[in-house]
């Protein structure tokens, strides 16, 4: 009986279209995330990218990546100018969506609420 509320618990939160995060789950979306800033960055003049890049392939974790953002818009800023920067960077955001407390994620007005 004990075994069978992990179960329905699992299978609430499936209906609700919100499944456990997974260690695996975490893994492979921190590599997608690390994935897409190198790809960002390899548009990129090389003198530009390099210690950028290397925090980036070196970054232990989603944490550590999401704060390598900042740098990742200045490059990309100065290779693309702020508007297309600010958007590529608004993408790789949503990506970290589930992986970081909210406590890093939420802007100053929603912690107000």
């Amino acid at each position: 009986m004990i075994s069978f509320f992990p179960n329905l618990k699992s299978s609430c939160m499936s209906l609700l279209g919100r499944a456990e995060i997974t260690p695996q789950f975490m893994s492979d979306r921190t590599e997608h995330i690390r994935d897409r800033m190198l790809m960002e960055l390899s548009q990129c003049d090389a003198d530009m990218q390099s210690g950028i890049a290397r925090r980036v392939r070196y970054a232990l974790d989603a944490q550590g990546l999401w704060y390598v953002r900042s740098e990742l818009m200045a490059v990309l800023s100065s290779a693309h100018g702020e508007t297309i920067a600010s958007r590529k960077i608004a993408d790789i955001t949503n990506l970290f969506q589930h992986l970081l407390p909210e406590s890093l994620t939420a802007t100053p007005a929603s912690r107000r609420r």
